[in-house]
């Protein structure tokens, strides 16, 4: 483990921020041993990109959200493995499980990191170095896995913390090390700071967060609106984000690319019916409903068009999601191939409500119904047993 930990530790706020190392190539190296200190790429089809790299594919300047292609080209050797996301969701949720035993103040942000607030937690797990030593132990001991870790004084700091000593890493910023930790940091770091915002700022002279502090906050509030003014508190390390526990999702999707691009209306049909399936039995199974469904399509050349249309119902059926995407599909003009195509729901309302008059139900009640019945037999028959019509 790398650690880069001070003596004393006096923080009046402990953030920490856990970050798992190549988490998808991790799980498939511990589920295969003989996967250990090979070049592991986890991705889509040969026409999709790279979810994750193992460390050892890294070092081939393998990345994520590279595409396949181009990640075959730098390590032809590397190990090429489909995501199999449920397996991933398992291992998460045990790693939660773990966060959630230390503090209840748990943020999940991803499959793979979390925040937590270490507020009360002394009295029963120590200081927040010992705290996140134990935390490593338990998940290396129970996943098998490593993660790298950040704490200090606040959200912000701590994510930047957490990438610095990967994989493995223990780092922790003490309240009155922030500036010495900032100053000589890309400003690239700060969060919210992107290409074009990073081009804009190096116009100005700005390269390392220090460089901000030269500039009075009002020309950098002209120059980039109220961004400016947070660059500024971001550049003196102040950030009060609490840690939320349990944020609600604002939206559940799926998107698939394709193996040929095309401009097949039937096929792009059945690969959204394949999403509206999944997504409907994902809304179903945690209860949720919504009222936008929203309809993603990536074409050839790489532009990136969506289309939405707000239901006046929340639904979680999964023949009103098919409908709606492809209705959304049929308006659009399409001209140009399709490499990627996507289906997501949003604007959740309420989880299963039936109306209440005897033998008054509504169409899409019958519909929740039928998709709720279909899935409990799938659950325990397998989902081969039942096969939705094309036409659907």
């Amino acid at each position: 483990m790398r650690e880069n930990v001070p003596l004393t530790l006096p923080l009046s706020r402990a953030i920490l921020h856990i970050d798992m190392d190549a988490f998808f190539a991790a799980v498939e190296q511990v589920d295969n041993p003989a996967l250990k200190g090979k070049p592991v790429i986890v991705g889509g089809a040969k026409r999709g990109v790279v979810s994750t790299a193992s460390y050892e594919a890294r070092k081939y300047s393998v990345r994520s959200a590279m595409p396949i292609f181009e990640a075959k080209r730098r390590c032809p050797q590397g190990i090429f493995l489909p995501v199999r996301m449920k397996r991933y969701q398992e291992v998460s949720q045990k790693v939660m499980a773990i966060l959630e035993a230390v503090s209840p103040l748990v943020e999940q942000v991803s499959i793979d990191e979390a925040f937590i607030d270490l507020a009360g937690t002394e009295r029963l797990h120590g200081d927040a170095t010992q705290t996140a030593r134990k935390i490593k132990g338990r998940i290396y001991a129970e996943a098998c896995l490593t993660c790298s870790i950040g704490i200090a004084p606040n959200k912000f700091l701590a994510k930047i913390a957490s990438d610095l000593q990967k994989p493995d890493g223990l780092t922790i910023v003490p309240e009155e090390e922030v500036q010495n930790f900032l100053k000589e940091l890309p400003v690239n770091k700060l969060p919210g700071v992107g290409p074009k915002s990073e081009e804009a700022l190096r116009g100005l002279g700005i390269h390392i967060v220090s460089d901000i502090l030269r500039f009075p906050p009002g020309l950098l509030e002209r120059k980039f609106r109220k961004y400016g003014l947070r660059l500024v508190e971001l550049a003196q390390g102040i950030d009060d984000s609490p840690v939320i526990p349990c944020s609600p999702a604002k939206s559940m999707g799926s998107e698939d690319t394709l193996p040929e691009d095309t401009t097949a209306i039937n096929t792009l049909k059945k690969q959204l019916l394949s999403q509206a399936e999944e997504v409907g039995e994902r809304l179903r199974r945690d209860g949720l409903k919504g009222r936008t469904i929203t309809l993603k399509l990536k074409h050839s050349d790489f532009t990136l068009a969506t289309r939405s249309h707000s239901l006046k119902e929340a639904t979680c059926a999964t023949k009103i999601l098919y409908d709606t995407a492809v209705m959304l599909l049929e308006r659009y003009n399409l001209k140009t191939p399709v490499r990627l195509i996507g289906l997501a729901v949003s604007n959740f309302g309420g989880g299963q409500q039936y109306s209440l008059l005897p033998g008054v139900e509504k169409e899409t009640e019958k519909l929740e119904r039928v998709d709720h019945a279909i899935d409990r037999i799938r659950e325990k028959l397998g989902r081969q047993i039942i096969t939705r019509g094309s036409n659907l």
